[in-house]
């Protein structure tokens, strides 16, 4: 038996099947790649290949991707990296097939080109080599509710979920701040539904994502929370009951009186937006009234942020392993020292909810 990674691609595109086989396979980690024009085919390969990671593309023929997803989670589950095009379908698409169970997704954008990007490639192999390690069955066991709920939005996207928003109005008392990546895109759509609007709380989330799919997420968890949750623009003041997510490919830091300010300066930690740059300015507006929560992904994003909340009086907890797709961020915190409780992901919503609830007045007015 060979060593090394088995990757099945399932692209409708010839060329972009020729292209991205002949890139894996130049990775020494990577022993053998099989291909598949459409879904139909990729679940018959499937059981014969025996494949580590499969690479789906969102918009195919016969069988699209999502449809190729349920069936390879319900029938053989293997962790998936999906090929997004940067259209407004494409990236609702693909936060849907994250919250259904794909590990991650790559940028299609120029894989098609002869000249193709490079650095694309390489994202993809990177991701495709992190998907082989990730811990599958936290990110395959999704409650049956919430994909029928995630399903039916995809479905019917027009249509309201029917909530009251209950809100206060008056001073912050305290900010969380989540921070999340490889992963965390379903972890939100759990933990994110769980979170109070009534507090004096307002909310911030770093999701390491690109442009263009981080506008999709916000829309799927506000169609799902009490919370109103939208992409961060300029000039943004934090609000109690707001969750403000950090646009892809830029910073977000926040200025005194709670107003937001994007940069798109250089990548931390690798990534843009970064969570170590939101949570020290963060530190610095609002000192020891702020939680923080750190989930599943790749690498210590997140870790000095925490450290600097940590200094001023702030609370942490961070996701523990057993629940994490990816221990990398969690960990670095835990490693540090940093972590006031670890707890599953299913415990954080009521941890937050203790902290804030202990810096927060409760209201019984309801939102306009």
């Amino acid at each position: 038996m060979a060593e090394g990674l088995k990757v099945l691609v399932v692209d409708d595109s010839a060329f972009a099947r020729m292209r991205v086989r002949r890139y894996l396979l130049a990775d020494p980690d990577i022993a053998e790649v099989d291909t598949a024009a459409d879904g139909v085919i990729a679940l018959r390969k499937i059981a014969d290949f025996v494949p580590d990671v499969i690479t789906l593309d969102v918009q195919m023929p016969i069988m699209d991707g999502i449809t190729a997803l349920r069936e390879i989670m319900a029938t053989a589950p293997t962790p998936v990296v999906m090929l997004s095009g940067l259209t407004g379908e494409d990236s609702a698409t693909t936060i849907l097939a994250l919250e259904l169970g794909a590990v991650d997704f790559c940028l299609k954008l120029g894989l098609n080109a002869p000249n193709g990007h490079t650095s694309l490639m390489d994202d993809l192999t990177n991701k495709v080599k992190i998907a082989a390690h990730v811990q599958l069955a936290n990110l395959a066991s999704a409650d049956e509710a919430a994909m029928r709920m995630a399903l039916q939005a995809k479905l019917h996207p027009t249509t309201p979920k029917p909530r009251s928003r209950n809100r206060i109005t008056g001073k912050i008392e305290c900010l969380t701040v989540i921070a999340s990546s490889t992963g965390g895109p379903k972890a939100l759509a759990q933990l994110v539904p769980q979170l109070p609007a009534d507090l004096a709380a307002g909310y911030l989330l770093i999701q390491h994502m690109p442009a263009g799919f981080t506008r999709s997420l916000a829309e799927r968890l506000d169609k799902s929370s009490d919370l109103e949750v939208r992409e961060a623009e300029e000039g943004d003041k934090i609000k109690a009951g707001l969750a403000l997510m950090a646009p892809g490919g830029f910073h977000m830091t926040i200025k005194k009186g709670g107003i937001i300010h994007l940069n798109d300066g250089p990548a931390v930690n690798g990534v843009r937006p970064s969570a170590d740059v939101t949570m020290k300015s963060v530190a610095r507006v609002y000192g020891s009234r702020v939680a923080v929560a750190v989930l599943t992904g790749m690498g210590a994003d997140g870790r000095d942020g925490v450290r600097a909340i940590k200094a001023v009086g702030g609370s942490s907890v961070v996701e523990h392993e057993s629940t994490c797709a990816v221990y990398g961020m969690p960990r670095s915190v835990a490693e540090a020292g940093l972590a006031d409780k670890i707890v599953p992901l299913d415990q954080i919503p009521s941890v937050l909810t203790r902290y804030m609830e202990k810096r927060s007045e409760r209201s019984v007015g309801v939102a306009n």
